[in-house]
């Protein structure tokens, strides 16, 4: 079983360049017009750690049979397909987890719409129509954990046993654990949750990232010296971290800031209970409302909380802000 170094940058040294994904869209085609290949099956919330430990079991299977490679994945959770309600809390939208995948060195990204009618295939029914009929699936590797086909009922033993009869060999992938835990989107979305960001930052490979668009917020931030920018996430759906204060880096407009970031609802300034989140950019003056930016949380500095005065605040946000420089010296 793999042994990973508690070290993040180590596994951002193993997943930095971008390749050049091709991504084929199955929602108005019929097939992908591939010829075979060797794929795997997921959602694929984060491209983490374990994602990208399966997908080079996939590229190594695929090397050895001369195939190309590819990652069969859904654009919308299917969960929201099935259940309109549903809210999921994710770690990247589809158009951020593309540019994961292209990290990977994957060959092809086959982009699968989930529907009522597919979630109804039996797993059988799935293998043959839609993997060994639709997507050429040659061999198929799948996660040590993950099921398919109709209410999830079966395993990975009868799904060998329904590839055999379409012509389709299936493998099971090894898992990856690390710290003696199996590596998931969900360990990683409590980690967040609790603030522990570089645990999670190390489960990713890569920094957690927050994008969104600058809006007009209270203005208070100016008036106490600590000019901020109210960011209005693009993926409504993105998991927000622990309430509190942050070290991050800012990009935007091809440049890379330090900054200072706060998730919270202000309650000292008593502006209610919305959730707001804002950044101070350190070494900037200039008005960035409309424009896009994306947050990358380097370090949790502390949890939000609630001052006497407005004066302990400030004094409070200035030792955040040593703080915050201290985390980002060597970044």
């Amino acid at each position: 079983m793999p042994k990973i170094k508690n070290n993040v940058q180590a596994f951002q040294r193993l997943f930095t360049k971008r390749e050049i994904l091709q991504v084929i869209d199955l929602t108005y085609r019929n097939k992908t017009g591939l010829p075979e290949v060797v794929a795997t099956l997921g959602f694929f919330d984060g491209v983490h750690i374990g994602h990208r430990h399966l997908i080079e079991q996939v590229k190594t299977e695929a090397n050895r049979l001369e195939l190309p490679s590819a990652v069969v994945t859904f654009p919308v959770h299917p969960r929201k397909v099935l259940q309109a309600d549903y809210q999921p809390k994710l770690l990247c939208g589809y158009e951020e987890k593309l540019e994961q995948l292209a990290t990977t060195g994957i060959d092809y990204c086959i982009s699968l719409p989930f529907t009522t009618e597919l979630s109804r295939l039996t797993a059988s029914e799935f293998i043959t129509r839609v993997l060994k009929e639709k997507i050429h699936v040659n061999t198929m590797l799948v996660g040590y954990d993950h099921r398919f086909g109709h209410n999830r009922e079966e395993g990975v033993e009868e799904y060998i046993l329904y590839g055999k009869a379409a012509g389709m060999n299936i493998v099971q992938a090894t898992e990856m654990r690390v710290d003696g835990e199996d590596v998931s989107s969900s360990r990683i979305r409590r980690l967040l949750m609790k603030g522990e960001i570089e645990k999670a930052n190390q489960l990713l490979t890569y920094n957690y990232t927050l994008s969104g668009k600058i809006v007009e917020g209270y203005q208070v931030g100016r008036t106490i010296g600590f000019p901020t920018a109210n960011v209005k996430a693009w993926e409504k759906y993105k998991v927000v971290p622990l309430l509190g204060v942050y070290a991050v880096l800012v990009h935007f407009q091809g440049k890379t800031h330090r900054g200072m970031l706060y998730i919270g609802t202000r309650p000292t300034l008593q502006n209610g209970t919305e959730i707001s989140v804002e950044v101070n950019i350190f070494d900037f003056d200039g008005d960035l409302y409309n424009e896009s930016l994306t947050v990358e949380f380097i370090d949790f500095i502390r949890g939000d909380e609630k001052f006497d005065t407005v004066r302990q605040l400030v004094e409070q946000i200035y030792r955040d802000k040593e703080n915050v420089i201290k985390r980002l010296k060597d970044v």
